[in-house]
């Protein structure tokens, strides 16, 4: 049984150890407080169940029981569910201009295979509206190579496939939310086969019908494909049946600002989501969307960090909405970074697959020597975060820019058959897999952390649901095990359907307040908003990267917050972008990792630190953020 770890407000902050922060910060004195991790309440926005007579650590050093009398640093009881916050949405004066309001009864935001499953799966219940910030196919999803780990051989077993993600996870997966993703596989890949995909299959007749790699910690061959576009083909088809359908309605280059709430409007009883302000990118015009149901399936936070396999969408923004609306946010310490990103200064983003690796690539230094089983006995195909702390380190060593990657054991005619893409892909920039060492390097890919969810999408929130990488799950743990990430948002988007068609679909009674301009102008300091974007990610790769240490991780906090205040103020005072809008999410994203990473006093998984090399004692620790930052006006 694991431990979840709060962040709260420390009453007294001159008897504890002060988290760096701004003077506008709430958070700038803050006590740690753990709890047993158990299983979550079922049913529609259940709160964490909460375990009186644990113990609380503080930052300050100071113990106290949840039930009784509150420690000396005075923090009362961890929160059941989050509490109203007010979300800054609107302009501090000025004329209010009108809104337009629109009503559904199932709002999803993104496009990815999250936010396309939940969407098919909701339309046959009631109107969905399914809002992009880009074109439709613009998604993570559409950049996946590798496939769907799924148990489909009789050599294999659900038992073996939990085993293995457990084992990568390091200690904070939930094994019962890891067994019920695994034993649903084959369910979701049927229907996946039965609305058009076609896995790539074996020659000639007999034995396996499905022709399976195995990637990076995965013990058996598991992961069906299609080709190595995998993420492609996925996309391509559940665009098809979104688009499709009369009661689903999409609405592109929409971009999501933040979360309508009934705490936030002021009113009576539990505290719901009932919709979402978001920008029209095309017209400048803001709108909201009103619903009882809000999916949010916004994708990762690649961006945040100056070089990563991910487009250029991944933004973090559904984690900052959900953040700035008091949800709890669990484990975004642990980003997972790729280890094998093609380098080459025209390269952008470009991912060489793990699967490359499973058909045995090696990787070797600059003189052909391979190096990995100097750093596990798996050797090339252990966990990601083993493989990219070896290259991070053997270019340290060696002065090298990067590592490479060698498959020249194989015939051309293999790799243009096996990765079609990637060899075509590699020729454009002068390399040929079968005649020349690929350089790589890791990047940031995978966001193991998120909103804190069921497997049903529901968070602490009623009226929220997440779903996919946005949210954490209890799938991961410290580290994703590859091609895990497609199996769960399939699962997940199932469930989150069957639980949001249960409960009531009448739209919300309220109105919803007009957006306010205020005295808010066009921005002509656009230099500020591209040396800022700059900032947070040079910042975040140079000292929350893959090897991390107190002074990096103080200095980080430093500058992110004065980089969140500059942006905050720029807010206020300018009409709102989208640019503005994508760099206010991912410098909130970067706070959260930062302060994250600083919580866990250990390495486990994803997050390793020179000052705590090895993992603490049991038990395991999540660790949960659940006050939202402040996002007020300076003079508030």
């Amino acid at each position: 049984m694991g431990v979840r770890h709060f962040l709260r407000p420390c009453r007294n902050p001159f008897s504890c150890a002060a988290v760096p922060g701004d003077s506008h910060s709430p958070l700038r004195h803050a006590a740690v407080v753990s709890e047993p991790c158990g299983p979550r309440r079922a049913g529609h926005g259940g709160p964490p169940v909460h375990f009186h007579g644990a113990r609380r650590r503080l930052v300050c050093g100071h113990d106290s029981r949840l039930r009784g009398e509150p420690g000396r640093c005075g923090v009362g009881p961890a929160p059941q569910g989050p509490r109203p916050a007010r979300v800054r949405c609107w302009r501090k004066t000025g004329v209010t201009g009108p809104v337009k309001v629109i009503d559904t009864e199932f709002l999803v935001v993104g496009s990815g295979i999250a936010g396309l499953m939940s969407a098919i799966h909701l339309s046959r219940h009631g109107r969905v509206i399914v809002m992009t910030k880009k074109e439709l196919a613009e998604s993570n999803t559409n950049y996946a190579q590798g496939g769907i780990a799924c148990v489909m051989t009789s050599d294999d077993s659900f038992d073996q496939h939990v085993k293995d993600t457990l084992i990568a996870g390091c200690g904070l997966c939930d094994e019962n939310i890891v067994r019920e993703i695994v034993s649903a596989g084959p369910a979701r890949i049927a229907e996946l086969e039965r609305m058009g995909l076609a896995f790539a299959e074996r020659n000639g007749s007999g034995g396996a019908r499905y022709d399976l790699g195995r990637e990076g910690g995965h013990s058996r061959r598991r992961v069906l494909h299609s080709g190595d576009i995998t993420g492609r083909e996925v996309e391509k088809v559940l665009l098809a049946h979104a688009r499709s359908r009369p009661s689903i309605q999409i609405i592109e280059h929409a971009l999501a600002i933040d979360l309508i709430t009934s705490g936030w409007l002021g009113l009576p009883g539990p505290n719901r989501c009932v919709g979402a302000y978001f920008l029209d990118r095309g017209t400048g015009e803001i709108a909201a969307i009103r619903t009882p149901h809000l999916v949010l399936a916004t994708g990762g936070a690649g961006k945040v960090y100056l070089y990563t396999t991910n487009p250029d969408i991944a933004t973090a923004d559904g984690v900052a909405m959900a953040w700035r609306a008091g949800l709890p946010i669990r484990d975004m310490e642990f980003i997972q970074f790729h280890p094998t990103c093609l380098y080459h200064p025209k390269a952008k983003s470009f991912l060489i697959s793990e699967a490359v690796r499973g058909e045995g690539a090696r990787l070797v230094d600059e003189s052909g020597r391979p190096f990995m089983e100097r750093y596990d006995p798996r050797g090339d195909l252990a966990p990601r975060d083993i493989v990219a702390r070896a290259i991070d380190r053997e270019m340290k060593v060696t002065g090298a820019p990067c590592a490479f990657l060698d498959i020249r054991h194989k015939s051309p005619a293999f790799l243009r058959e096996r990765f079609p893409n990637i060899y075509e892909k590699c020729l454009s920039f002068g390399f040929d897999m079968a005649r020349n060492l690929l350089p790589v390097v890791p990047a940031a890919h995978y966001c193991c952390g998120g909103i804190e969810a069921g497997l049903d999408g529901t968070t602490a929130m009623p009226g929220l649901y997440a779903c996919g990488e946005v949210a954490s799950t209890g799938l991961h743990g410290a580290n994703r095990l590859a091609s895990n990430s497609l199996l769960e948002a399939l699962v997940c988007s199932h469930r989150l359907a069957e639980t949001a068609a249960a409960f009531s679909r009448e739209r919300p009674d309220l109105d919803i307040p007009a957006w306010q301009t205020g005295s808010a102008t066009p921005s002509d300091e656009a230099v500020m908003i591209g040396h800022n974007w700059n900032e947070v990610r040079t910042c975040m790769w140079d000292y929350v990267g893959i090897v991390r240490s107190d002074k990096r991780l103080e200095r980080a906090m430093r500058r992110i917050r004065n980089l969140r205040q500059e942006i905050r103020q720029y807010y206020f005072e300018s009409l709102v972008t989208s640019d503005i809008l994508e760099l206010r999410n991912i410098a909130a994203a970067g706070e959260l990792i930062v302060r994250s990473a600083m919580m866990r006093r250990e390495s486990r998984g994803l997050h390793f630190t020179l000052d705590y090399p090895e993992q603490a004692a049991p038990p395991p620790r999540n660790t949960v953020i659940c006050d939202p930052p402040g996002e007020f006006l300076p003079d508030e």
